[in-house]
């Protein structure tokens, strides 16, 4: 995988007025952060398992039946074509809104829990004018937020975010005319409107609400769910591709050490998986405070609080030079 984290990253906090002051590097969430693309994550496990795992493309599951030692699967093609074949583990790692989730746990009602945003993400085609290489910055008021990742050797990605009352009603609606017409006073510089004009010549983008997933058990019979369908952290966590990486490592170490034992496997896995994401969930509500402020105090305390971990940093980074 690619280390897409510029070598010289830093972060700008521009004002209305189009002032801008320097804040903390948003990435620095871990002792040794490293950006990386999920294309890259993806592009490096194809690698891993070409021509070793059969791969179906447009193939969906439609109905699964738990068994007490193997799981029933009816898999459909895009063509209506269906089978059904039993497989000993079935692993839903389909995503928040995970199919596999709906047709053995529940709907997704159940198991969501909203944290009162919208987020629309995807790639500038170009530079932010006025900006340096590796330059990110946030565009932020009450309640809605542009951020701009930088990205070594591709395009920085844009984190439109903002508050909303019943966001899974806003999902269903074009992001573009909506993002135009919340952020259309707060166009400082031109950066919303230029960076929604890269919108408009895209269909390489995420706009859905934010919602944690929370669920007692990941797996029921020789079901497991794996990644964003178990827990999903949410973009604000910063860790979904880490914590996606780490639950395929820790099953495959909890399968090895029960090679006989599927249900001790699964045990296992949720064991040690269980602590890292209560860890991580139990900010969410907070962190996104960070990223899309509630209210002017809120908006002014995120302010400072960057301005102290900016200082802090050189401080240290002095300290230890």
């Amino acid at each position: 995988m690619e280390k897409r984290t510029p070598a010289n990253i830093r972060f700008w906090d521009v004002r209305k007025d189009g002032s801008r002051r320097r804040i903390a590097d948003l990435t620095q969430e871990t002792n040794a952060p490293i950006a990386v693309l999920r294309g890259d994550i993806e592009e490096a496990l194809w690698h891993g398992i070409e021509e070793k795992v059969e791969v179906r493309f447009g193939t969906v599951p439609v109905a699964i039946v738990n068994g007490a030692t193997q799981a029933q699967v009816t898999l459909q093609t895009e063509d209506g074509e269906e089978t059904t074949e039993n497989y000993d583990l079935v692993i839903g790692a389909d995503g928040v809104r995970s199919t596999v989730r709906k047709l053995v746990f529940g709907p997704d009602e159940a198991f969501f829990h909203s944290i009162g945003t919208m987020l629309c993400a995807f790639p500038l085609a170009r530079p932010v004018e006025g900006f340096n290489a590796g330059d990110g910055l946030m565009v932020a008021d009450v309640k809605r937020t542009l951020t701009v990742f930088p990205l070594e050797g591709r395009p920085s990605t844009a984190l439109f975010s903002y508050r909303t009352r019943k966001p899974e009603k806003v999902s269903g609606k074009d992001p573009l005319s909506t993002l135009r017409q919340i952020f259309a006073d707060l166009d400082v510089n031109g950066i919303i409107s230029k960076a929604l004009e890269d919108l408009s010549t895209t269909d390489d983008f995420l706009f859905d609400s934010v919602q944690m997933v929370k669920m007692p058990h990941w797996s029921k019979g020789r079901v497991l769910l794996l990644g964003d369908s178990a827990w999903c952290l949410t973009l604000y966590s910063g860790m979904g591709a880490s914590a996606g990486m780490m639950g395929g490592q820790v099953l495959g170490e909890a399968l090895a050490a029960c090679p006989r034992d599927i249900d001790g496997a699964l045990k296992l896995f949720e064991n040690r998986m269980r602590p890292f994401v209560r860890k991580h969930q139990k900010f969410i509500a907070l962190r996104s405070q960070l990223f899309v402020p509630s209210n002017r105090f809120s908006l002014w305390g995120r302010r400072v609080l960057w301005q102290i971990l900016l200082r802090s940093r050189k401080y240290l980074f002095r300290k230890s030079v």
